[in-house]
């Protein structure tokens, strides 16, 4: 980016507030790195393509765990459902061990960890990666993908997670 653009470009408190206004999905991201699980809460997750099916979340630089979890040769995508906020804290935290109790998990067909009760698990195959400002676009090519509990979704809006409620067919 030039210096020019730069310049232009609004301040990161003012950004970050305007963002807090956007509502968005809460997922959990696991792999397996040596045996170990690893995992990170996302709520950049979004779809990218139907053909090919591909998802991708955006991850900032500076984790800790994102090289573990970058190094696996797989990933699952955990679809929390609107009861499972203090388990997107838990893999939000640093320096704990985020799948011992109470957290529940299972390894997947491929090994990365599926955590339990959620609304959905996708199986993704890395596909591209860029570096974007201060955070890395990770995209994966989703191999496998299994629908479980389709409840409500957990979101996360004004810095804090909440519940989705639909309007009534009346109220719009």
């Amino acid at each position: 980016m030039t210096d020019t653009l730069r310049d232009r470009a609004v301040a990161a408190d003012q950004f970050r507030r305007a963002l807090a206004m956007h509502a968005s999905g809460v997922v959990v991201i696991t792999a397996q790195n040596s045996g170990v699980p690893v995992g990170l809460t996302a709520t950049s997750f979004a779809s990218v393509s139907l053909e090919p099916p591909l998802v991708s979340f955006y991850v900032d630089r500076s984790s800790t765990t994102w090289p573990r979890l970058g190094a696996a040769d797989h990933f699952a995508v955990n679809v929390l459902t609107s009861d499972q906020a203090e388990l997107a804290a838990r893999f939000a935290r640093k320096s704990i061990d985020r799948f011992a109790a109470p957290t529940r998990w299972r390894p997947g067909p491929l090994g990365a960890p599926l955590l339990a009760d959620v609304s959905a698990h996708l199986i993704c195959l890395p596909y591209e990666r860029a570096t974007v400002g201060d955070h890395i676009l990770v995209v994966g090519l989703v191999v496998e993908a299994d629908v479980h509990l389709p409840g409500r979704p957990l979101l996360y809006h004004q810095g804090r997670f909440g519940r989705f409620l639909a309007h009534q067919k009346d109220d719009l």
